[in-house]
């Protein structure tokens, strides 16, 4: 196995910086462009990277119609949901701002990127206007926007993501509740786990 240890290693399999095509440097930007706003508008879910003292955190961020509000070309607002109540990717906010997402867009081969810093808001008037179904999220992201592009299309289509061909029996994989009773030794998790999962989510869904 030969560890490659050194930017000029790196570049001697991929090329320098300066030999990407125009393509894949032309579509980045500092703002939301008209095009960039649709594909955030169309996408209800996003992976939401941040770092801490404690190492590098990813997050699925999901919501109804739109996960992402654009308050401005240069900002967005991520509504904070109910989830698991851990607040890793909060936690990290508030020691450091930088932050990068990925959007996902049901039955599109492209991928939206956007890379910037973020910080947390309890503001009673913005998180009112981004209640659900009358639940107000206890905070809100603010995540100004440094850069943005679109990921091309070759991941998506090798994974074969949205086809229906590609859907995997969730019967064939561990139960959150299987899961659960053997990491606690069975203190927690098991049938009854995941026999409540539908009704305590549909309850505690926004």
């Amino acid at each position: 196995m030969a560890v490659i240890r050194s930017i000029e290693a790196l570049e001697s399999i991929y090329g320098a910086l300066g030999d990407v095509g125009e393509a894949s440097t032309a579509k980045v930007t500092d703002w939301i462009t008209p095009a960039y706003a649709r594909m955030i508008e169309a996408s209800p879910f996003c992976a939401l990277a941040t770092v801490g003292p404690e190492g590098l955190d990813c997050s699925p961020r999901g919501d109804r119609g739109q996960v992402a509000v654009i308050r401005d070309s240069r900002t967005l607002l991520l509504p904070d949901r109910r989830g698991n109540n851990r607040i890793d990717s909060l936690r990290n906010v508030v020691r450091d701002p930088r932050v990068a997402l990925m959007f996902l867009i049901p039955g599109s081969g492209n991928a939206l990127r956007i890379n910037g810093e973020a910080h947390l808001d309890d503001d009673p008037a913005l998180l009112e206007s981004l209640a659900m179904e009358g639940k107000v999220p206890r905070t809100a992201m603010v995540v100004v926007v440094r850069e943005v592009y679109f990921q091309c299309a070759r991941a998506i289509i090798r994974a074969g993501l949205w086809s229906p061909d590609n859907l995997v029996d969730p019967k064939t994989l561990p139960t959150p509740g299987q899961i659960l009773k053997d990491l606690s030794a069975g203190r927690v998790g098991g049938d009854e786990y995941d026999r409540a999962w539908p009704e305590r989510a549909k309850a505690s869904m926004w």
